[in-house]
């Protein structure tokens, strides 16, 4: 099994956690960040955590370099399941969500209070996608 459709299948498993800013464990809620580094783990992959961010940006830069660290490669391809993909939301607004299948994507949804799985929504601004290299 390729390891981004572990990833996916593991934030599967995190469906109906509560959403907290900063969270790091599903029984007490997660944020995007924490189902990212929530689902690596569940996958032996220890992720570079970062810190310091908030619910808005002006700039995010500084943390892209986690994405490499935690073993993520940049693509530009099509999405396949356990693909993170980095969107903005809104103005100064961006948000990790991974890829179930090339359609429908888990996220830990502020508005809704829980990790969730949607439809990905292609009007969505999509900064970034990585993809754990197998």
């Amino acid at each position: 099994m390729r390891r981004g459709q572990q990833l996916a299948e593991a934030a599967a498993s995190f469906l109906g956690a509560p959403f907290r800013l900063y969270g790091r464990d599903a029984k007490h809620g997660l944020d995007c960040v924490g189902l990212v580094i929530t689902s690596l783990r569940a996958i032996d992959i220890e992720p570079a955590i970062p810190v310091g961010y908030g619910l808005r940006n002006r700039s995010i830069e500084r943390w892209l370099a986690h994405a490499d660290q935690s073993s993520l490669v940049t693509v530009k391809a099509p999405i396949l399941p356990g693909d993170i993909l980095l969107v903005r939301t809104g103005p100064h607004q961006h948000h990790l969500m991974i890829a179930e299948h090339e359609s429908t994507v888990i996220h830990a949804h502020a508005g809704l209070r829980r990790v969730v799985r949607e439809p990905f929504d292609w009007c969505t601004t999509c900064l970034n996608q990585w993809r754990l290299q197998d």
